[in-house]
C-alpha cells in the first residue's frame, strides 16, 4: 500500500512530539532532571574539628592577657539507627549534641603581681556535654537555645558550664554569624579554688588580699559573637569575640578586685567538617 506525502508527513511530525516529550525528563547530557533525581544521602556522623588561636585573660579574674588554644568541636548530626537521631542538618533545626571541654593553664603566683602571696594553681581540665534546640525563624536567621555543663578535674574539682541562646544569620550560603547572651556558672570546689583566699595567704599577701570564702553558683554573664566563612567546601575559617562580667561571689572576689571584672577574648582559627 503506497502513503501519501501528506499521511508520511504526519507521522514523522507525531514521532517527533513523542521524541521531544520524552526528552523533557532529560538534560542536555542524557541525565534524569532534577526532579526525577534521588536526593543524596544524609550522612549518620556528621562532625567539625578544628584548632583556633586566641588572646584571653591570663586567668580567672585578670586584668593581663595572653595567648591561648582552643579546639574546635561541633558534632551536626549523629544518628544511630532505632536508638537517637539528632541534628540533621543546617535547615532542619530539632535537637543538637557535641561533646564540651575545656583547659585552664597552670595559675602562677610569681608570674603575677597581683597575685603575689596566693598558692599556685595546677592546669585544670574540664569534659562533658553540650545539648541544644535550634528553632528555624526563616531562611536566613535560627536561634538555639543550649546548656553545657563539665566535670573539672586538676588544678580545681567541681562542675562549671553554661547556658544560653546563639541567633544565626545566614548571609550568603558561605558566611554565616552567631552571637547570643551566655550565663556561665561554677560549683563550690572551682569557685573556692579560683576566687577564694585562704586566711594563710591573706597573711602572706600582708593583708593586701582578704581573706573570701565564695558560694557556688552563677559565675558571670555576658555576649558571644562569632563568623564563620566556608571558603572552601566544608573547610571553614572562623573568627569569635566574647564579652563577660563577673557577678555575685565571684565579682566580690578580692583576685577579682585587684584584677578585673570584665574579661574579654578573641580567636581565629580553621576547621573541616567531616561525614560518614
Amino acid at each position: 500500500m503506497r502513503l501519501s506525502p501528506t499521511v508520511l508527513a504526519i507521522s514523522a511530525l507525531s514521532c517527533a512530539v513523542s521524541v521531544t516529550a520524552g526528552a523533557a525528563e532529560f538534560d542536555s547530557f542524557g541525565s534524569a532532571a532534577p526532579d526525577l533525581v534521588a536526593p543524596p544521602p544524609v550522612s549518620d556522623f556528621i562532625f567539625v574539628l578544628g584548632l583556633g588561636l586566641g588572646i584571653a585573660p591570663a586567668y580567672e579574674g585578670a586584668a593581663e592577657y595572653g595567648m591561648t588554644f582552643k579546639p574546635i568541636v561541633d558534632v551536626e548530626r549523629l544518628k544511630i539507627p532505632g536508638l537517637l537521631d539528632i541534628g540533621g542538618g543546617p535547615d532542619l533545626g530539632g535537637f543538637s549534641f557535641a561533646p564540651s571541654f575545656s583547659y585552664a593553664g597552670a595559675r602562677i603566683s610569681v608570674d603575677h603581681a597581683a597575685l603575689a602571696g596566693l598558692s599556685n594553681v595546677e592546669a585544670t581540665y574540664a569534659l562533658g556535654a553540650k545539648v541544644g534546640y535550634e528553632f528555624l525563624i526563616n531562611d536566613m536567621l535560627r536561634a538555639k537555645v543550649y546548656g553545657a555543663a563539665r566535670y573539672a578535674f586538676g588544678g580545681a574539682e567541681g562542675v562549671i558550664g553554661e547556658v544560653g541562646v546563639d541567633v544565626t544569620a545566614r548571609l550568603t550560603p558561605q558566611l554565616e554569624l552567631v552571637g547570643g547572651p551566655v550565663v556561665n556558672f561554677a560549683s563550690n570546689g572551682y569557685m573556692d579554688k579560683y576566687f577564694g583566699v585562704t586566711a594563710a595567704e591573706s597573711a602572706a599577701t600582708g593583708g593586701r588580699l582578704g581573706t573570701y570564702d565564695p558560694a557556688g553558683g552563677i559565675k558571670s554573664a555576658g555576649i558571644k559573637l562569632a563568623a564563620r566563612y566556608e571558603f572552601v567546601p566544608d573547610t571553614f575559617l572562623n573568627l569569635d569575640a566574647s564579652y563577660s562580667a563577673y557577678v555575685g561571689d565571684a565579682r566580690m572576689s578580692p583576685i577579682v578586685t585587684s584584677g578585673s571584672q570584665h574579661q574579654f577574648t578573641v580567636g581565629l582559627g580553621l576547621s573541616h567538617r567531616f561525614a560518614f
